[in-house]
């Protein structure tokens, strides 16, 4: 009885299985003939709704397409008119894939670009602005760098390719794509050391390179510490392979830069917080030794695990701070991201109105990029952006009401850490040509 009763059973299975092979020969069909309706060879580029994390539909594009070993098809989708961290996997039943419609066409994008153009020239000043006086020719653009401007945005550099990391006691899922060796990104969690940064596929190996790596904090110079906080600054030409894993952990988290190998030109200033086991990085910021164009900052983030924590706006004290002993203003580079742009404003705001709040004379906008080291255009943009500049009597006037003194009040009561400069310990350097670049002469010297 029990071997026909296994008999029957395998039986079931055999037709429950071609069942299903018949089922999805029959949604392939139906998929083809959609695609073959809208005269489309395939899904990629195609904008479909998709179901996303909360419920709700949401109109995406289809970057790319695959098929696991187990024979389920997933589709990596982009959000229109949202952020690109929030693109992710899915499965087919969150696409409405009989609603399917195909990619814009050429005539189309620029149409779409055109719009976009029209809607900023309006926004600085539309057909009657008067037209600027001819400026002098800027330095030409740094052509590298650890993390230069986005140069092309193909489908690789689209699709996020890992899936988590692990740093420490946090495990934190990436934004954004960085070039990691390829093996890398079949793992389902990549493990980063947190002294040294270096990745390893899995928990063995990653538990013997703990037993190896002699660092419990970044390899660079102590600039700055007050209580558990720390600074340090590191050269991106003698710890260049500390500073390329710092950079490769960066692009997971910034999408308008791109990962290159050279960060000889770059100084890195890491912040960490310390405990018995050692120095934990919080986050960083870099500059270039020599900025034709003064910037202050180059590439900056917090982790995310160490986001909505203030650390934010310390890294930003801590840039300003920097410049301050330099006797000279600086700007980040631009452009910032989105969470890049809100914090430098809420820091610009605050930096601002703590100043005229406490001054008791007539003040010019040279004399606050004095005092805070902010450029001036960054004080003027800030004061436009909260109505506290007016025109009043044929002058520009700073315009500082109760209302904003209390909400700048109330927003400082948050920031319990500060930036102090009696415990900074640093000078700025100068840099030689050939120290920052590597010596271009024929001989066997080590300059």
């Amino acid at each position: 009885l029990s071997t026909k009763t296994k008999k029957m059973t395998t039986e079931k299975e055999t037709l429950s299985l071609s069942s299903n092979a018949v089922k999805t020969q029959i949604d392939t069909t139906a998929k083809m003939k959609i695609l073959r309706d809208i005269n489309v060879p395939t899904v990629d580029g195609c904008i479909v709704d998709c179901k996303m994390n909360d419920g709700e539909w949401h109109e995406g594009e289809v970057v790319t397409h695959k098929t696991l070993r187990t024979g389920v098809r997933k589709y990596y989708i982009h959000f229109k008119n949202l952020n690109k961290r929030l693109d992710e996997w899915v499965t087919e039943d969150r696409l409405r894939i009989e609603h399917i419609q195909p990619p814009p066409t050429n005539d189309e994008k620029k149409e779409k670009k055109g719009v976009k153009l029209k809607k900023r020239k309006k926004e600085e000043g539309g057909p009657n602005k008067q037209p600027k006086k001819e400026e002098k020719k800027a330095a030409p653009r740094r052509q590298g760098g650890s993390l230069s401007q986005h140069g092309h945005d193909d489908n690789v550099t689209r699709v996020r390719n890992i899936e988590k990391i692990e740093m420490g006691d946090n495990r934190v899922k990436p934004w954004y794509f960085s070039p990691y060796p390829e093996i890398l990104t079949e793992c389902e969690v990549v493990y980063l050391c947190e002294f040294c940064l270096m990745y390893s596929r899995t928990p063995t190996a990653f538990r013997r390179h703990m037993a190896k790596c002699k660092l419990s904090h970044p390899p660079g110079n102590e600039i700055y510490r007050k209580d558990n906080l720390q600074f340090f600054e590191l050269d991106g030409r003698k710890q260049r392979t500390y500073c390329q894993n710092l950079c490769l952990l960066s692009k997971l988290f910034l999408d308008h830069k791109t990962c290159y190998w050279d960060t000889d030109p770059f100084l890195f200033y890491v912040m960490c917080t310390v405990d018995e086991r050692g120095s934990h990085i919080v986050g960083y910021f870099s500059k270039e030794k020599e900025s034709a164009e003064e910037y202050n900052v180059a590439c900056i983030l917090t982790l995310p695990q160490y986001q909505r924590m203030g650390f934010g706006k310390l890294l930003i004290e801590f840039s300003y701070a920097l410049s301050q002993e330099e006797g000279k203003t600086g700007s980040p580079e631009k452009p910032l991201s989105d969470l890049g742009l809100l914090s430098y404003r809420s820091y610009w705001s605050q930096a601002i109105v703590e100043v005229l709040r406490d001054i008791k004379r007539p003040i010019s906008i040279a004399d606050i990029a004095d005092i805070t080291s902010i450029k001036a255009e960054d004080i003027v943009s800030t004061l436009n952006h909260n109505n506290l500049l007016k025109y009043y009597n044929g002058k520009n006037c700073l315009f500082l009401t109760e209302e904003t003194i209390a909400a700048h009040d109330k927003a400082m009561k948050k920031r319990k850490v500060r930036i102090d400069p009696a415990n900074l310990k640093w000078k700025p350097g100068v840099f030689m040509h050939a120290y920052m670049y590597g010596c271009e002469c024929e001989c066997d010297c080590e300059c």
